[in-house]
């Protein structure tokens, strides 16, 4: 019976997630979901590629409290509305459409979604994007490819974050990528530091070729 249960609450989500995906089709914005775990990265990296890539974004950020990141993105002059899960770890489909009722996106050609930080359950919950994308942090260590397989095999791109710090912490990139290859063979992996803005370009073209 239980298992019943957690397929019907995936089924009603890949319903809802479903209606979300026609939403941004229908507009020709590129929903990206970024996860991670906490303190990867993942608003960094945003307010990064807003710096960069140049086109009309929209932002949802996703916690279980506060809203300090959405102030932080608000600072860069783009719609932005905060979910706060109050306990969930994790971003659902029905979060998302909701919250689309209170966010400008009109004029967008990009929505991020910046997911509940945790390696585990925003793999099984889809939300209408076009592309998953991870957040991985030198400071995390290497070997977190092979401890969250289901995460790393679900995304369409990988970012290696804070490589500033490589020479200072016990990190083998090579061991990093064998991981990550072990469980997606396509995913490109783009090795970044959100503080000296080392790699980003490389993400941002990727982003740029994305189809909407």
């Amino acid at each position: 019976m239980k298992i019943n249960v957690v397929k019907n609450i995936l089924d009603a989500n890949d319903q809802m997630a479903a209606e979300n995906k026609f939403f941004f089709e229908k507009r020709h914005i590129v929903a990206v979901n970024i996860m991670a775990s906490p303190g990867a990265g993942k608003t960094s990296l945003i307010l990064r590629t807003i710096e960069g890539l140049g086109e009309p974004i929209a932002v949802i950020e996703g916690d279980i409290a506060s809203t300090f990141d959405a102030e932080k993105v608000g600072e860069k002059q783009v719609p932005v509305v905060q979910i706060n899960t109050g306990g969930a770890c994790h971003l659902d489909a029905s979060m998302i459409k909701t919250s689309l009722k209170k966010l400008s996106i009109d004029k967008a050609r990009y929505l991020f979604i910046e997911n509940v930080g945790n390696l585990v359950c925003p793999a099984e919950f889809v939300l209408g994007e076009k592309v998953r994308v991870l957040v991985a942090s030198v400071p995390e260590g290497d070997d977190k490819p092979f401890k969250y397989p289901g995460m790393f095999s679900t995304v369409q791109a990988v970012v290696l974050n804070k490589m500033d710090v490589l020479p200072y912490i016990d990190f083998n990139v090579a061991r990093f990528m064998e991981g990550v290859r072990a469980v997606n063979q396509e995913a490109p992996v783009f090795q970044v530091s959100c503080r000296t803005k080392e790699g980003l370009q490389d993400w941002i073209d990727w982003l740029k070729k994305i189809k909407s």
